[in-house]
This record gives structure tokens, sequence and C-alpha cells, in this order.
């Protein structure tokens, strides 16, 4: 809407914004959209997806306060740290899509016993997040973790061993169903000598903690071409004396990979698709949105980037059919309060405590639970989760000391207001334009109701009042959807 040549975001139009920054970020607050009111949603989505924006973070600040942050031993470093860089980063999307490449190239520190190489794996993640999925699939290859983690490492001229050439077609690109048991095989060939180039040195300095809190050295790729096995192979119908790049080449033009990236995004960002294991026999939500999005990615020349620009300015993402039907995974409920409690404003020693927050909610970063990754929407809730769920959210949102809950309360104080079912509409549009039921809003009217005897009007409420309000929109089941 235009009012004298500015842009005026309509209550629809900041809906649908604040829907966008659910999911592409790790939400928004009424005072942020008010910051870009003047842009529209699709220069927004170009902004997410710029590839020169910085994320604002001083990093040797960071490391200087918080030098276990680098991830060096145990989990606890990666964790925090990247808890950070979703709280605090200028670049959200570029956090959101480590966490789905995460989600999809699984690998864990329980096998892999150093938060250092993790923490590097995420680095690399953040790097290639936008890019083509290619160089992707390359940066995985040559992924120290990922190379421990699927046994590459082991994977020898005249010895092979198939684990990472099964999960490379299986579950990272193409899915079951296309390709063969001949295919797996002959994958593993073309990766033979790719493997780890001081793996005994670093296992026998990892005895000696002596390196804390600097961390410990990291593992490094080596290629080695006498233990590369270039003979000739026949891999998805194509004959050649075939490397692991030239496997990556073949299977980047599939359509096969098309679409199982392309269900993966829509998933993720859009609608609830069932675990990956299920896909050969249950058929996508949205077929029509996964054929336009594999279009696009072929297109593009498998360009990440192109397919999530379309993916967030099209219908079936915008639609209101699928807003607020995802549940948050633990990282993105923690992440997205802290952006609304606006506590952590530099480096604090406090995000190892949210770090353990995520993972009593049932999410240990770095450390998936398989090479499946975490199955996603109400695979998350259980009565133990839910009950940290909803006392963390509820104590932070309600906890009126900080400066972001500060902030919102004073803006609600102002407003001007004597139906009850009007302040709660406020209230949910400060938080972020939070969606609630018909049954949830009913019943925080009637309570809000219920604490005045001469009739609703804000001007009697004190700063508890307001605070126990947002406490209690926090602690519906509303809240923990996105």
């Amino acid at each position: 809407m235009q009012s004298g040549g500015m842009m005026v975001s309509t209550q629809s139009d900041l809906q649908l914004k604040a829907h966008l920054f659910r999911r592409a970020a790790f939400g928004t607050t009424a005072s942020q959209l008010e910051i870009i009111d003047s842009k529209s949603y699709g220069q927004i989505v170009d902004d997410l997806l710029d590839p020169d924006a910085g994320d604002g973070i001083d990093y040797d600040v960071l490391y200087r306060h918080c030098p276990d942050f680098s991830g060096g031993l145990g989990m606890a470093g990666a964790q925090s740290s990247w808890l950070y860089r979703m709280v605090v980063s200028d670049t959200p999307l570029i956090e959101k899509m480590a966490l789905f490449w995460h989600g999809v190239f699984a690998t864990g520190y329980s096998k892999l016993t150093q938060g250092k190489i993790m923490n590097n794996q995420i680095q690399m993640f953040r790097r290639l997040a936008l890019g083509n999925m290619h160089d992707i699939l390359m940066g995985i290859s040559t992924d120290p973790a990922m190379m421990m983690w699927l046994d590459n490492d082991d994977n020898h001229k005249g010895a092979i061993n198939e684990n990472y050439g099964r999960e490379l077609l299986e579950l990272f690109s193409m899915g079951v169903g296309n390709y063969t048991e001949d295919d797996i095989k002959e994958c593993a060939r073309a990766f033979t000598g790719w493997t780890i180039r001081n793996k005994d040195y670093v296992r026998l300095k990892a005895q000696n903690d002596s390196l804390w809190p600097y961390g410990r050295t990291s593992f490094e790729f080596q290629y080695i071409a006498d233990d590369h096995d270039d003979g000739e192979k026949t891999f998805l119908g194509e004959k050649g004396d075939f490397n692991g790049e030239d496997i990556i080449r073949i299977i980047c033009k599939q359509e096969a990979t098309g679409r199982f990236i392309s269900r993966h995004l829509y998933s993720f960002f859009v609608a609830d698709e069932p675990p990956v294991t299920k896909w050969p026999y249950e058929e996508p939500r949205d077929g029509k949105a996964i054929e336009a999005l594999t279009k696009v990615y072929l297109e593009s020349g498998y360009n990440i980037m192109e397919v999530l620009r379309f993916l967030f300015n099209s219908e079936f993402f915008k639609s209101s059919n699928i807003r607020n039907t995802k549940i948050k995974g633990p990282a993105e409920l923690v992440a997205s309060i802290l952006r609304v409690t606006g506590e952590i404003t530099g480096p604090n020693p406090s995000m190892m405590k949210y770090a353990s927050q995520v993972n009593v909610m049932g999410q240990e970063l770095i450390n998936p639970p398989s090479v499946e990754g975490w199955h996603q929407g109400l695979e998350w809730i259980d009565t133990g989760t839910t009950v940290e769920r909803v006392n963390f959210s509820s104590a932070q949102i309600g906890d009126s000391t900080k400066p972001g809950i500060k902030n919102i309360i004073l803006r609600l104080m102002e407003f001007d207001c004597t139906e009850p079912g009007e302040f709660i509409d406020k209230c949910t549009d400060e938080l972020g334009f939070v969606y609630l039921t018909d049954k949830s809003r009913e019943e925080l009217i009637n309570h809000l109701s219920s604490q005045v005897a001469d009739g609703f009007n804000v001007r009697d409420l004190d700063e508890s009042d307001v605070s126990n309000i947002l406490r209690l929109i926090a602690s519906t089941p509303d809240y923990q959807r996105a």
C-alpha cells in the first residue's frame, strides 16, 4: 500500500512478512518490522538472500571473551557458538540454511568426539549454504568430519568401503529407487583416495588436552592418487575413469536430485513431509510445488539461492493454509525467543546455558541421533520436552527485566484500548504476529476480563499485568509453531 510515495504495510502485509521471518530466519517483532516497513515483501526476500551481506559479528571479540566457542573440546563450545550466531547474526537465513544442511548431511559428535571439526563443518555449510549443489556436495565429500562419520578414510583401492557412497546416493542427493547397488559400488570406487592427511597425528595429540582452551588441531583432507582406483567405471549409465568430482557432476544433473533437494527444502521451509526413508513409498504433500522447485533447480544450474528465491515468492509458501503449522525445532525456538528478549547483544558465556536448554528439548546441535538427522514436526513433542519448551518460553517472554520484553511492554502500555480482545491481538502482534487459535484467544480474553471489575482499559494495567499476559501467550501451544 502506498501513502505519499512511501510503502505503508497493511496488517496482512505485516503478517506475511512475519511469516517469512519465522520460516526463513528466527522470527521478528513488530518494532523490528517497523524499521523495514518501506520495503516490499520481495525486497525483503532479496535482502535475506543477499550473498554479500555481512553477519555483523566481531569474531576477534567473540573468541577473546569466549575462547571455548571455537569448539575445540567437547560439544558445548561448538553448540554455544552456533546458537550465538543464530541469535545475533545479521544474516539469519545463512544460519537457518546451515541448520538445514546439518539435517540433510547429518554428522555427529558421538562418533567423532571432537567439536572443532564439527564446528568447521558448520562453517563450511555457512560458506556454501546458498551456492551451487555441485559445490555443496564437493564440500561435504572433502569434509574430514563426514569422512570419519561415514568411513571414507577407510575406502581404498582394491578394498572399497561403500558407506559414504551409499549414503551420498540414498540420503544426501537422490533417494532410494533412483540408483542400483552397482552404482553404489562404482561410486565408492570413485571416492577411493579421498582421505584425511593427519589422522594419526591428531589422534595422538587428542590424548593431551593441554591445548585447551584454544582447541585441538583440525583434521585435514588429502587426496592420495596412488590409493585411487582409476579404472573405468559405469555410474548412472555413464562410463569413464571417474573420480569423486565426476560422480558429483553426474549426480547434480539428475532430475531425481532436483526432486530430492526440492522436497527437503519444501519440508524445512513450507510444510512437513514424512521422514526421508518413507519418500519412496509416499507421494509429496504438494507434487506441483516439488515439480516447480525441481524445474528451477535444473534451469538455474543447481543454484540453491534461486530455488529459495522462487520458494519464498511462491503462492504455496505465502498461503495462509501453511502458516503457523510447523513445530519449531528446539534450536529455532530458543534462538527466536532470545532474539525477542534482546538480552544477547555481544559475546556472552550464558550461551552455554541456553545451548544446554536446546539439548534438553531434544536437539543436540552437532550431534544428530543418526545419519537421517532429526525427524521434524510432532516428533519434537513429547510429555517431557513439552514441559521444557513451555517453561522456557513463558519464563523468557514474561521476564520484564529483559530489554526486548521491556520495550514491548512499554509499547503496549501506550496503546489506547478498552477491549480485551483488541489488546490480546496487539500483544501477539508485538511478539511477532503470533497466531492464536480461536480457543487460545478466547481463553486469554476471558482471563484478562476476569482481572478487572469495572471494564477493561489498558491505562489500568501495570508492568506486571502486561508481562503476565505475554507469559500466558508464550505458554500456549500456538507459540510453539512457526
